[in-house]
């Protein structure tokens, strides 16, 4: 499986406006942007972090996925994201191979990728996300 970068790292918050204060404030990371992916029901901004984005990932609803995962775990890093080229084809060579998904089928996910994650427990319980920007439109990097 080809792997290009570490695309971004989510990170799970109560608050993206709170915890733009430490990323872009202190860190001084650029804040790329902020958009809502409503199929999620999770509001999403990222900074650019050299090579690497921060998502910093709030919970529209509070039957959300990140909402789960904040009353469960509290703030904190929710996934790591891989760069891949094909994720159609990753899936269907994870599917072969017997590694547990989340995802058997691509989704869209923000800043114009299609995502799909793997089970926490192929990744010794670190919920992993493939994401391909969509051909054709413009993605910061």
């Amino acid at each position: 499986m080809l792997i290009n970068k570490v695309d971004h790292i989510g990170i799970a918050v109560h608050s993206i406006e709170d915890a733009l204060t430490f990323y872009r404030d202190v860190l001084q990371l650029r804040l790329i942007g902020v958009e809502e992916v409503p199929k999620q029901q999770v509001k999403v901004a990222f900074l650019k972090a050299g090579e690497t984005k921060i998502e910093l990932l709030e919970p529209m609803s509070e039957e959300c996925t990140i909402a789960k995962f904040l009353l469960k775990k509290g703030e904190g890093i929710h996934h790591i994201a891989l760069g891949v080229n094909d994720i159609n084809a990753r899936l269907k060579e994870l599917k072969e191979n017997g590694i547990p998904l989340i995802d058997e089928k691509v989704r869209s996910g923000a800043a114009n990728s299609n995502i799909a994650f793997i089970h926490p427990s192929a990744g010794n319980r670190v919920l992993v996300e493939l994401c391909e920007k969509k051909r054709g439109e413009h993605n910061e990097s």
